[in-house]
C-alpha cells in the first residue's frame, strides 16, 4: 500500500508558470533572472497558503540551474536541479525561524555564509516565518543582510510583515503576495480532480474556493477532506455543504423572501431550522449581512462583478435584488449590523437574533407608510385651501316656488339661502382628510344671518397660532432661556454629565455663546444636546444667527473648593488673618 501524499505537496508548483494567482510576482522574478538584476535579499510577505515558500524554492532552484533556457525555467535535468529535487542540495539552506529564533541560530547561519558554494553560482538561504526571530537575532542578522558576499542570497518569508524591524525591511526587496481569487482556485482544483480521476460538480469546487478565503493550501486540504468523505470519488454540492458545515445560501434567499413579505412567523421558523442543524446564531447574522450586501451590489449592473459567487447564485441574487427596494436593504443592513455588534454581549442570544428578524419583517410596512405619508404631504401642498361656505347655485325653479308660496319676494332671502354651507359627502371626507380641519358643521335647514352668522364664523377664525413674540438677545434673557432648557432636560432624565454641563457659567460675545468646560466628556455631552439647545434658544430669543463656541479650558472654570485645604485657602483669600492665626497656633489643615 503506497503512502498517501496530500495534494498540497503532491501538486506543489515546481516552475514559475505553474504558480497560481501570483503572476505579478513570477513575472518580476523571471525578468530579474533574465537581466541578472538579482537582489541579495528578498522579503516575501502575504497570507498563508498563497505561495511564498514555493516561490522561494523555485527561485533558488532556477538561479542555480546549469541549463537555464530562454523561458527562464529550471531544466530539471542538470545536477543542481536533481539534487534539489532529492533534497540533497548543498547550496540551498532552509531555516524555520519559528523554532530557530535565537541569536545562536543566526550566528550559525552567518558562519555558513562565509564559505562559497562548491557547485553552482549562489548559496541561497530561505528563512521562513522570519517575524518569529527575537530582537537580538534580528540585530545580529543586520550586518550580514546588508553586506553579504556576492554568492549569498537571502529569501525571507513571513505572514506578518508589520512585526519585522524597519531596518530589516529597508535591506530587502519586498514582494507582497495577493490572496488567490476563487476562480483561480476552482480552475486549479478542477485540473487536479481531472488528473486524479475524480468527478466534481462546479458548484462544489466554487464552494471550496469561497471557503478557502484566498489560501490555495487551505483549498487543497478541504479538497482532500471531501474526496475522502465521498465513497464514489465524486464531489457534490450537498456533500461539501454537509462535510464543511457551511450554511447554504438558499436559506438566506428564503429568509429575505419572508422578510420582504412581512412574514415574521416564516422567518422565525427558518431561523429555528438553521439552529437545529447546529449552526451558530452569530454565523447566521454575519451571513445575512453578507447576503444583504450582495443584494445591494446587484442593484447596479456595473457592480455585479463584485460578487464572488457561482453563476447560478449570481442569477438568483440579481432576481431577488430586483424585487427588493433600496431603502429596505439599507435599513436591513443597519439593523443587522447592530445585531452583529451586540450579539456577544446579549444574555439571550437567540432572542436577540429573533428580535432583529422581527424588526426586519416590519420594515416593509414602515417604509410603505412613510411613502404614503410623503405622497399625502405632497398632495396637501398642491391642494388649494377650500372656503368654509360655498354659495349654492339658486335654482330658478326653487326661487319661483318660494315666490309663489309667499306671494311676494323678501329682500335677502335668496342671498341668505345661497350662502348656506354644503355638507361634505363621505367620499370627500375619506379622500381629503385635511379639509376636515377647515369644515364648519352647520345646519342645512336654516339660513345664516345676524348673530348666528357671527357665531358660525368663530370656528373659522381659529387659525394656527402665529409665532409668539420673541425677546431681545441679552445676557439676562439668554440665561433665563438657558435655565428653562436645563430644567426641561433634567425633568426628561438626562445624564449627570449633561446636567453639570448645562449648569456651567457662560458669556455672550456678540451673537456667540462662549462656554468653558472641564473635560472632553462635558464637551461631548454639550455637542449631543447642541441641536436641541440652539433650537430652544432661537425659539425664545430674536437671534436667528445665534451660535455657541464650547471649549475645554479647565483653568478658566471657577471650580468650587472641595478638599479641606481648598476650603481653607478659599477662606484665607477673603480673610488673611486666618493665615496668621494658623501660624500663631501652629495648626495644620486636616487632609
Amino acid at each position: 500500500m503506497d503512502n498517501f501524499v496530500v495534494s498540497a505537496r503532491k501538486y506543489r508548483p515546481v516552475t514559475f508558470d505553474s504558480v497560481v494567482g501570483q503572476s505579478h510576482i513570477t513575472t518580476t522574478l523571471k525578468n530579474a533572472i533574465r537581466t541578472n538584476h538579482l537582489a541579495q535579499a528578498f522579503l516575501f510577505c502575504g497570507p498563508r497558503g498563497v505561495g511564498k515558500t514555493t516561490c522561494a524554492r523555485i527561485l533558488a532552484k532556477t538561479i542555480n540551474c546549469q541549463n537555464l533556457g530562454d523561458d527562464v525555467e529550471a531544466c530539471g535535468e542538470c545536477e543542481s536541479c536533481i539534487s534539489f529535487q532529492n533534497n540533497a542540495s548543498f547550496n540551498i539552506h532552509e531555516l524555520d525561524a519559528a523554532s530557530n529564533n535565537s541569536v545562536e541560530d543566526i550566528r550559525n547561519l552567518i558562519d555558513q555564509v562565509r564559505y562559497p558554494p562548491q557547485t553552482g553560482k549562489y548559496k541561497i538561504y530561505i528563512i521562513d516565518e522570519v517575524h518569529m526571530l527575537s530582537q537580538a537575532a534580528f540585530n545580529a542578522f543586520l550586518k550580514t543582510l546588508e553586506e553579504p558576499p556576492g554568492y549569498a542570497i537571502f529569501i525571507l518569508a513571513t505572514t506578518e510583515k508589520h512585526k519585522i524591524l524597519p531596518t530589516i525591511l529597508s535591506r530587502c526587496q519586498i514582494f507582497d503576495f495577493n490572496r488567490i481569487q476563487p476562480k483561480d482556485i476552482v480552475h486549479h482544483l478542477a485540473d487536479i480532480a481531472r488528473k486524479e480521476g475524480i468527478a466534481t460538480e462546479k458548484e462544489a469546487l466554487e464552494l471550496i474556493g469561497q471557503k478557502a478565503d484566498g489560501g490555495l493550501r487551505d483549498a487543497l486540504s478541504m479538497f482532500d477532506l471531501n474526496v475522502t468523505f465521498s465513497t464514489d470519488s465524486r464531489l457534490t454540492y450537498e456533500a461539501v455543504l454537509e462535510n464543511l458545515h457551511i450554511l447554504d445560501y438558499d436559506y438566506y434567499f428564503k429568509i429575505t423572501d419572508a422578510l420582504t413579505s412581512g412574514s415574521i412567523a416564516r422567518s422565525l421558523i427558518l431561523f429555528d431550522e438553521i439552529l437545529r442543524k447546529g449552526f451558530d446564531g452569530h454565523l447566521f447574522v454575519v451571513g445575512l449581512l453578507e447576503h444583504f450586501r450582495n443584494l445591494l451590489v446587484c442593484k447596479d449592473p456595473a457592480t455585479v462583478t463584485l460578487l464572488q459567487v457561482s453563476e447560478s447564485a449570481e442569477r438568483k441574487y440579481v432576481e431577488q435584488s430586483a424585487l427588493s427596494e433600496m431603502s429596505f436593504l439599507l435599513s436591513a443592513l443597519s439593523i443587522a449590523g447592530q445585531c452583529d455588534i451586540n450579539y456577544k454581549s446579549a444574555k439571550n442570544q437567540r432572542l436577540h437574533v429573533e428580535l432583529c428578524l422581527m424588526k426586519l419583517a416590519n420594515l416593509p410596512g414602515i417604509l410603505h407608510l412613510d411613502s404614503l405619508a410623503a405622497v399625502d404631504e405632497t398632495a396637501k401642498k398642491k391642494v388649494e385651501p377650500q372656503p368654509v361656505t360655498t354659495a349654492t347655485p339658486v335654482n330658478s325653479e326653487n326661487k319661483s316656488n318660494e315666490i309663489a308660496s309667499n306671494g311676494n319676494t323678501q329682500p335677502g332671502t335668496a342671498q341668505a339661502f345661497a350662502a348656506q354651507p354644503i355638507a361634505a359627502q363621505p367620499s370627500q371626507i375619506a379622500s381629503a382628510p385635511s379639509r376636515l380641519k377647515n369644515t364648519v358643521p352647520l345646519s342645512m335647514t336654516a339660513p345664516v344671518s345676524g348673530p348666528a352668522k357671527e357665531t358660525a364664523a368663530k370656528p373659522q377664525a381659529e387659525t394656527p397660532v402665529s409665532n409668539a413674540r420673541k425677546e431681545a438677545l441679552t445676557l439676562e434673557n439668554l440665561q433665563a432661556a438657558w435655565f428653562q432648557f436645563a430644567e426641561k432636560r433634567k425633568q426628561a432624565g438626562n445624564s449627570t454629565t449633561e446636567e453639570i454641563t448645562l449648569n456651567k457659567g457662560f458669556s455672550l460675545n456678540g451673537k456667540t455663546i462662549e462656554i468653558a468646560l472641564d473635560n472632553t466628556h462635558q464637551l461631548e455631552a454639550l455637542q449631543n444636546a447642541r441641536y436641541d439647545l440652539m433650537g430652544f434658544l432661537k425659539s425664545r430669543l430674536d437671534a436667528p444667527d445665534l451660535d455657541i463656541n464650547p471649549r475645554v479650558a479647565p483653568q478658566e472654570v471657577n471650580r468650587l473648593p472641595y478638599t479641606p485645604a481648598e476650603k481653607f485657602n478659599y477662606m484665607a483669600e477673603k480673610n488673611p488673618y486666618l493665615l496668621e492665626l494658623k501660624q500663631a497656633l501652629g495648626l495644620d489643615v486636616d487632609f
